[in-house]
């Protein structure tokens, strides 16, 4: 028998009737994104299709007024958007979405969303294996670029890292390593020999490492592929660079030399504001007895600046950005720059400085590195250390050189020439930089400098001009 005074179970009330509490309704756009994801995980850890999970996704899609073609692993986001062109837009900040100025979730909006995200990020990270054609890297590189819009930044911006978008985070380096992938499994001296195949190549730095790697096994009409592609990037990547230098600071004014009274440097503000003395309440007029002008004359004393680069395997990204960087400062007026690479060995580049295809074409990628032997070559290069910046650029993984070079660059410091060590030069600003060395930098009063392209850039604009 049930003690009458013992406090009621739960689903019972007092009097002994059963009741129970209303089940949550489960809100059918969390059920359709959860089928969606489901199917997105799916794919990327196993290759065996789920016929349930496609079935219903598929239904899902359908629901929502998306075409099937979203789930179809073979067809690329430029072929649906060509069927469908008013996706193109949606793709575009597709995952930067703007909050709702309510405050409220847009669930069947988070739905659709679920569907052009997992075509996106299946379309770029299932990359299979085996070997891979022309046309399947073009296709990943124009995916890519779609998810890079998704993502807020142009296309190559995260791979080629010439920009950065707000949800980007660190996916730039991980877009490049499965480029490189791309890129090794692809029979590319037999597409390079095929003027068609070559043309649908897209220039990108996995595949100029890979050419500049193994320009020495190329001739012929297969050389002349590879060469194409490589003044394509350098000139694509040399465009987005001058810009930036064009847009850092360019040093301080040097202001014991007067303005030039002309209109364009005329300061109309200041004008105004000396003279309001002159102000005339009776005529309301301004009387103007002194013009004022801006200053717009910069330094012009000349300025050497010495690049030298590592050009072991690891540094493959700073050989080609720091290449590009040197020619465009070297067509500033007044800056006299000289480069060199080294690995065991070290080359002087100046003689074709202006031209940066020139100079990767003549460097040789890979093996170990001598810093010493570099320093040699570049300290007699200094003819002012006032006037001289040194740009280092490496990983600074000597071993037993590393003291050496150590007081090579710490005598140069003394002397008066600025001197900057860079652990690379990438977008990203990835780098890796042997501790030992950075801790003396920070010490010698020139940390290391963030293997940033913009900061780098503004570091030597400030100096040089």
């Amino acid at each position: 028998m049930t003690d009458p005074t013992a406090p009621a179970s739960a689903g019972t009330s007092s009097t002994g009737t059963a009741s129970t509490a209303p089940a949550p309704v489960p809100d059918p756009d969390d059920n359709r994104r959860q089928v969606l994801y489901w199917r997105l995980l799916a794919r990327l850890f196993d290759p065996e299709e789920q016929p349930a999970l496609e079935s219903a996704s598929l239904a899902v899609v359908e629901d929502i007024g998306l075409p099937p073609a979203l789930l179809d692993p073979g067809a690329s986001v430029d072929s649906v958007v060509q069927r469908h062109p008013d996706l193109a837009d949606e793709f575009d900040g597709l995952m930067t979405p703007e909050a709702e100025p309510d405050g409220e979730r847009d669930r069947a909006a988070e739905v659709r969303r679920a569907a052009l995200a997992s075509k996106l990020l299946l379309n770029v990270f299932s990359t299979g294996s085996g070997a891979v054609s022309a046309g399947q890297l073009a296709r990943w590189q124009s995916d890519t670029g779609w998810l890079e819009r998704a993502l807020g930044c142009p296309p190559g911006g995260l791979r080629g890292g010439r920009a950065t978008g707000p949800a980007a985070g660190g996916l730039g380096p991980e877009l490049g390593s499965l480029e490189a992938d791309l890129v090794s499994r692809m029979r590319l001296r037999e597409v390079l020999a095929d003027p068609k195949l070559a043309a649908r190549l897209t220039p990108s730095m996995s595949l100029i490492e890979q050419l500049l790697r193994d320009k020495g096994n190329l001739s012929g009409v297969a050389l002349a592929n590879a060469k194409s592609l490589i003044r394509r990037y350098v000139d694509e990547v040399a465009e987005v660079l001058r810009t930036q230098v064009e847009k850092a600071t360019a040093g301080e004014l040097d202001r014991s030399v007067p303005p030039k009274r002309v209109f364009r440097n005329l300061d109309l503000d200041r004008t105004i504001w000396k003279n309001l003395t002159n102000w005339s309440p009776e005529e309301e007029r301004l009387y103007v007895d002194r013009l004022y002008y801006r200053h717009t004359t910069r330094r012009t004393t000349p300025q050497r600046l010495i690049v030298v680069v590592d050009q072991s395997g690891s540094m493959v990204d700073s050989m080609v950005n720091c290449t590009i960087l040197a020619s465009i400062f070297a067509g500033l007026p007044k800056v006299d720059v000289h480069l060199v690479a080294y690995d065991t060995r070290a080359i002087d580049l100046t003689p074709w400085v202006r031209d940066p295809f020139d100079v990767l074409l003549r460097t040789n990628l890979g093996g170990g590195n001598d810093g010493p032997v570099a320093m040699a070559m570049a300290r007699p290069k200094i003819a002012e250390p006032k006037n001289t910046v040194m740009v280092w650029i490496s990983d600074f993984y000597e071993f037993d050189r590393s003291q050496p070079l150590y007081e090579g660059i710490e005598a140069v410091h003394r002397s008066g020439v600025r001197f900057i060590p860079v652990g690379s030069v990438t977008s990203s600003g990835r780098q890796e930089v042997n501790p030992w060395f950075r801790e003396r930098f920070k010490a010698l009063g020139t940390p290391v400098v963030s293997g940033r392209v913009d900061k780098l850039v503004h570091e030597l604009k400030t100096f040089l001009t």
